[in-house]
């Protein structure tokens, strides 16, 4: 049950108020990070996009199962966990493709969007933050906004470091760790789920 010192009844209503606002923003950044990430040929905002899109998708299941039985919440949250894995896996396809083929990362776009990507998830995580006790299916997406600040920090990170260094290769690397942390985040998910 959330945090807010109220019935279940007042609970499920603020809990689906808040996914739906997770929702919009999460679906947002997604349509944003991805065309900017494509243009700024950076593997780490595609991967950080993706993960934009797992968590909207995320947080859709989450509000599909509030007020419905512990199954159903279990159920939404295995789908969000497998979800987060495959949508991992195509990100390292992705930054696979661009090791051997080449890419030019323009890190002055990487990190003004990482910078409003960490903005609009640490919006994220304090909404959420109210409901991390709740039922399987909040706790799946306070884990999904967490790793996402991670993420962003880490986009922005290879963005200063592109421009320092001259090289792909740490855009790279971090579309790699954000890849890693979205398996790891529907692992967990997943794990959450089946107890």
């Amino acid at each position: 049950m959330s945090d807010c010192g109220c019935g279940a009844e007042q609970a499920e209503r603020l809990e689906k108020k808040t996914l739906v606002v997770l929702l919009f923003i999460n679906a947002l950044m997604f349509v944003s990070e991805l065309t900017l990430g494509w243009f700024a040929q950076s593997t780490g905002l595609i991967a950080d996009s993706l993960d934009m899109l797992a968590d909207a998708a995320v947080y859709g299941l989450s509000l599909y199962a509030v007020g419905k039985g512990i199954m159903q919440q279990a159920k939404a949250a295995k789908v969000s966990g497998y979800l987060q894995i495959i949508l991992g896996l195509g990100v390292l396809l992705e930054v696979v493709r661009r090791t051997v083929f080449g890419s030019e990362p323009q890190s002055t776009l990487i990190i003004v969007v990482g910078a409003v990507a960490l903005l609009a998830n640490v919006i994220c995580l304090i909404l959420i933050s109210k409901h991390k006790d709740g039922g399987v299916h909040m706790r799946a997406s306070w884990i999904f906004s967490t790793n996402d600040v991670i993420a962003n920090l880490g986009v922005i990170v290879s963005g200063v470091l592109v421009a320092l260094i001259g090289s792909r290769y740490p855009d790279l690397i971090v579309g790699t760790l954000i890849s890693l942390v979205v398996i790891r985040g529907g692992i967990k998910i997943l794990r959450e789920a089946s107890t």
